[in-house]
């Protein structure tokens, strides 16, 4: 995964490589079955250089949350700021966010499928910075749907924080749907049936 700063110094790559590393791993096996010798052997390190970067291997996953989901909350937030640099109003930009996801979701499905697994657990040492990170991205659909109902292209009946939490969800699992079960479909045919959804339900207004 690539990072979002676009830091070229040894120490960002070293953590890329482990990022890279472990997400796989995770994916291919599991947390629990994943060790950090298996990480440091993939990502071509020393098992010292988890330890220097992370403090354990819950650390590495923490860290590997955080950065995930920060770049996918810079790809929907900016996706939102071209589209109203462009003059498309709030319901464009969700419809811009949609499509940002769907191509972050074809990008890393692997870090997709561990962020979507993770949200269902209650067990784990990160819940507290699962459940903060999740509201980053919540956050910039909120702010979109907002800025509709204050332009009134949304009805003022919307619940923001419910519909940003559904329009998210639905994006994540229709995506992994997409790629696991319906891989002959392109881009744009998700892109377009999620689109229609929310034209059809959240952007239509009450009569």
């Amino acid at each position: 995964m690539e990072s979002s700063g676009g830091g070229g110094d040894r120490r960002q790559a070293t953590r890329q490589r482990l990022y890279e590393a472990a997400v796989t791993l995770i994916a291919e096996q599991g947390f629990s079955a994943t060790t950090v010798d298996e990480i440091a052997e993939r990502a071509g390190v020393a098992k010292g250089t988890v330890y220097y970067h992370f403090r354990s291997k819950a650390g590495l996953f923490e860290a590997l949350l955080r950065h995930g989901v920060g770049l996918l909350t810079a790809a929907l937030r900016e996706a939102a700021e071209r589209t109203a640099a462009a003059g498309g109003g709030p319901v464009a930009a969700l419809d811009a966010m949609i499509r940002a996801g769907l191509v972050f979701i074809d990008r890393y499905p692997a870090f997709t499928q561990l962020y979507v697994a993770e949200l269902w657990r209650t067990n784990r040492a990160w819940q507290a910075t699962l459940g903060v990170v999740r509201q980053e991205v919540v956050a910039v659909v909120e702010r979109s749907l907002a800025e509709g109902i204050a332009a009134g292209e949304l009805s003022e009946e919307i619940d923001v924080p419910l519909t940003a939490a559904a329009l998210v969800g639905m994006v994540l699992v229709a995506a992994l749907d997409w790629q696991a079960f319906q891989p002959e479909r392109s881009l744009d045919e998700v892109h377009g049936a999620l689109s229609l959804l929310l034209r059809g339900r959240v952007a239509g207004r009450a009569a």
